[in-house]
């Protein structure tokens, strides 16, 4: 357990629910009979995070992920089951927790310092450390009540990072801050990461999930549906945000393909996450370079084709077909479809085959790619996946040349350089 930062063991908590607030008085005089209806918002959650690891948490609203956040924080105490937690723990929950409003800015700095632990003069020394991340001037002497919601959240983050924290868990709260502060934020982030703090991150935001976590977990209606690496989490959590009747899976995790894809695209393909209502399928894919030719490596900046055959099976109306390009931790690069570039899509027959071509330069640096492909249709302000294909295709881009440049896009810059040299000597 050294080496374990956060232990869960069959974690469970259930809340009762009173439909008159009299109810509750009649249970405490009249014990014996509930007068409750019970809710179990976690139900047998077992988790162990490493020292140092930044776990990600993603679920639908009302999945338990603030209940389990709080359990983990010692502010909620479980049903059943068993924590244990290794360090000091410095939690940025739900916006509006942790701070009295009626104290002033560096009143709650010193009221939370103390509460995790810290000594009056320890607090003393990163004080100005705090104020000055903060960034909120003379507010720091006003009531906390007095804050607009960006200020509160940058006071409250600043006591989080300075607090020399084993354990940060952050809720949500970083997508109030303005850009540049959400910026600040996740460069404060990597720094905490680079000294083993291990972090607790939840978030809606997909990318953040995948580019700062090793790991994550979703959770839906109080369990735990998956742990895994942030892609595979993330497909499933995309999958679980539409109603049951409009995500049939059509296949997880395939092994083989039942479509005719090419001996290429078998040479390197990940595990596809597939699903979708059998509306229609997306049966061939063929990635081509310039020339025609079917390969599955590029060269930096150079020009891909994609070509995607769909048979359709039922009538579908208002189609939308959609490609996605993620780098290796499985960040959207690029994401285009029908719809964002304003092609109309006529209704489609049953039966009808669609051809589609993507056609596009590789203005990526070096590494592997995913392409996603995706077929849905868009009714009465709803998306109804008709078959999506997460991760299908795997890319290796090379370098352009001898151009090393590095980062996620490739800009191809042209650098030109110009010196007039000096005929004049020193003597000595």
């Amino acid at each position: 357990m050294s080496e374990i930062a956060i232990s869960l063991k069959n974690i469970s908590k259930c809340f009762k629910r009173y439909h008159h607030p009299i109810d509750r008085l009649k249970e405490i005089l009249l014990p014996g009979k509930s007068r409750a209806d019970q809710f179990w918002a976690l139900r047998d959650i077992n988790l162990e995070i490493p020292k140092g690891q930044t776990f990600g948490i993603v679920g639908p609203n009302g999945s338990g992920k603030s209940t389990l956040l709080q359990i983990i924080a010692g502010t909620l105490t479980p049903t059943s089951g068993e924590v244990v937690v290794n360090g000091r723990i410095s939690a940025l929950l739900e916006l509006g927790s942790g701070f009295n409003p009626e104290f002033t800015g560096r009143q709650n700095v010193f009221f939370n310092g103390r509460l995790l632990g810290l000594s009056k003069q320890e607090i003393e020394d990163k004080f100005e450390h705090i104020t000055d991340f903060a960034d909120i001037g003379d507010f720091i002497d006003q009531p906390v009540k007095t804050y607009s919601s960006g200020m509160y959240v940058r006071l409250a983050f600043a006591v989080a990072i300075n607090v020399d924290p084993d354990i940060l868990i952050v809720d949500e709260a970083l997508s109030v801050g303005d850009a540049k502060f959400q910026l600040k934020c996740f460069l404060k982030l990597k720094e905490l990461q680079e000294k083993g703090v291990t972090v607790l991150f939840v978030s809606h935001d997909s990318n953040s999930i995948k580019r700062y976590c090793q790991k994550a977990m979703l959770l839906s209606q109080g369990q735990k549906i998956i742990e895994a690496f942030p892609n595979i989490v993330i497909n499933h959590y995309t999958r679980l945000l539409f109603p049951e009747d409009e995500r049939t899976t059509v296949l997880t995790y395939q092994q083989e393909l039942a479509s005719s894809l090419s001996t290429l695209s078998e040479q390197r393909r990940p595990l596809e996450y597939r699903y979708g209502s059998h509306q229609g399928e997306i049966q061939d894919i063929h990635i081509e370079n310039s020339e025609g030719k079917e390969t599955l490596t590029f060269t930096s900046c150079e020009r891909m084709i994609a070509r995607v055959t769909i048979l359709v099976k039922d009538l579908v109306v208002n189609s939308l077909f959609a490609m996605t390009l993620k780098d290796a931790k499985g960040e959207d690069i690029y994401v285009t479809n029908t719809y964002l570039k304003n092609i109309k899509i006529p209704k489609i027959n049953s039966g009808s085959l669609v051809n589609i071509t993507f056609d596009q330069y590789l203005m990526v640096g070096t590494g592997d790619y995913f392409l996603s492909f995706g077929f849905v249709s868009l009714q009465e302000g709803k998306i109804i996946p008709i078959d999506r294909r997460y991760d299908v295709i795997h890319l290796k881009i090379m370098p352009l040349s001898n151009d090393m440049s590095q980062g996620v896009v490739n800009l191809n810059s042209k650098i030109y350089v110009e010196i007039e040299q000096s005929d004049c000597i020193i003597a000595k």
